[in-house]
């Protein structure tokens, strides 16, 4: 791991996985997160998966103990036989009941790194739940951002036209009076209605967001578009969070984690296949009872027992098992190739979130300083312009260039929170608060035998 990162400053101070949306101070931000850890989907699916593997566990550890089993049978036959040169028919009843039990004993470790394999895949599990949570929380607060985003353009567009319109009205005047020519008047309205045409794509991408946040939060589109109506600002970027070294993404990453989890659990495979392939050593024995009556299962009747070691060698089998461990070996090297991707993967995360912070935040001064500039001329040019110091094309290009320059700063504003959503994202902050896991999210009815009765239909022609 390299020792520091290229992009960040000397400190070392450790990332501290907080819950980073909240320093944004928006109570619909918090609100929203909130309803998504709770309803979104593909959180329940990394819950239920949560549930599967520590059944999987369970039925992993179960084979390490004996295993009973009891039986019973009635008989009701009936034979013909002969006696002193006559026939009968004699009917006879047969009642048993028995118990089987056996233990294998596990030898040569091939239980134990079943077990070893589906505690991994349980840890995995975990650490999946996170790695969802943690998209999740990114992609709901930067949805939030780009939404204040679309909002803040709506509304800076609709000033920009009705400022247009008052230019258009004053260009009227003046082409009635005879100042100005109609060629003008024919300017002023194209860019009153360029304007205006932005505001219907603007208008798409604003619903768009509400349609995916409502989603996200696991309800149907526009379902939380009454709690984001109106123009809300947009939220204004924390201090950048403290980098740490690169080692901490080991740590921190719950994508880092789950890889490493999945290659112990591959490595505990190839031990379990490699176990496969020595003697197996069970004890069995049963014991059970017979009888001409029921009543007699437990008095007068007929007991029999027998208990003993077996052993299954593997002598010949083509070399299936072998070829089993080799393809353990090989999922083991993917894992193994997986983890290391997926370390090199953070690193990159975190190195093109630190530039990106730190280069829009660059951007952002330049264009409030040109935004604050373009507002000057344009005020300017207003005056000289009524006063005919200027032409009309000066007005023009003034009004477009500080539209331009403040939709460019909303721009940047936007995108300079997301790239704090980024950052945090890439060092692995995220959700502290512990998740309820073991209730299902679908409730079944008590389960129990079913017995269903067999009925005979006539067959058909």
């Amino acid at each position: 791991m390299p020792a520091q990162w290229n992009a960040a400053s000397q400190s070392k101070r450790r990332p501290f996985p907080s819950e980073w949306w909240r320093q944004f101070n928006d109570p619909a931000l918090n609100r929203l997160v909130d309803d998504a850890v709770a309803g979104n989907l593909e959180v329940a699916q990394a819950k239920a998966r949560i549930r599967e593997a520590r059944a999987n566990r369970l039925q992993a550890i179960a084979p390490l103990f004996p295993q009973i089993d009891g039986s019973a049978s009635a008989t009701r036959a009936r034979s013909a036989t002969t006696a002193d040169s006559s026939f009968g028919n004699v009917t006879r009843n047969s009642f048993r009941a028995g118990f089987d039990a056996s233990w294998e004993l596990d030898l040569f470790g091939g239980r134990d790194r079943a077990i070893e394999a589906a505690t991994y895949g349980v840890d995995a599990a975990d650490d999946d739940l996170d790695g969802v949570l943690l998209t999740l929380i990114g992609d709901v607060a930067s949805t939030v951002i780009e939404l204040r985003g679309y909002q803040a353009r709506i509304a800076l567009a609709r000033r920009t036209a009705a400022t247009q319109r008052e230019t258009e009205a004053l260009t009227r005047v003046r082409f009635q009076a005879g100042a100005v020519s109609a060629t003008d008047t024919a300017r002023a309205t194209a860019q009153v209605a360029s304007t205006e045409a932005q505001i219907p794509a603007l208008e798409i991408a604003l619903t768009e967001s509400l349609n995916r946040i409502a989603v996200l939060t696991g309800r149907p589109p526009t379902a939380v578009a009454a709690r984001l109506v109106g123009v809300g600002p947009v939220p204004s970027t924390p201090a950048p969070p403290a980098a740490g070294v690169p080692a901490d993404v080991l740590r921190n990453r719950p994508d880092v984690r789950r890889a490493e989890q999945l290659l112990g659990q591959a490595t505990a495979r190839i031990g379990q296949a490699e176990a496969a392939r020595y003697p197996s050593v069970s004890l069995t024995g049963n014991i059970s009872t017979s009888a001409l009556k029921l009543g007699d299962l437990a008095k007068n009747s007929a007991i029999g027992w027998s208990i003993g070691p077996s052993l299954s060698v593997p002598i010949f089998n083509g070399g299936e098992l072998a070829a089993a461990v080799d393809a353990a070996r090989a999922q083991r090297d993917q894992s193994d190739a997986a983890l290391r991707l997926a370390v090199l993967s953070a690193l990159q995360d975190v190195e093109d979130a630190l530039v990106g912070l730190r280069q829009e935040r660059l951007r952002l001064a330049s264009l409030a300083k040109a935004a604050a500039a373009n507002g000057e001329a344009a005020k300017l040019s207003q005056t000289l312009y009524r006063s005919g110091g200027i032409s009309f094309l000066d007005v023009l290009d003034a009004e477009r260039s500080l539209y331009s320059a403040e939709d460019s700063l909303i721009q940047s504003r936007v995108a300079l929170a997301n790239r704090f959503v980024a950052l945090n994202k890439a060092l692995g902050g995220g959700w502290l608060r512990p998740v309820e896991v073991s209730r299902p999210r679908v409730e079944d009815p008590p389960q129990g035998p079913r017995l269903r009765a067999l009925t005979l239909e006539p067959l058909q022609p």
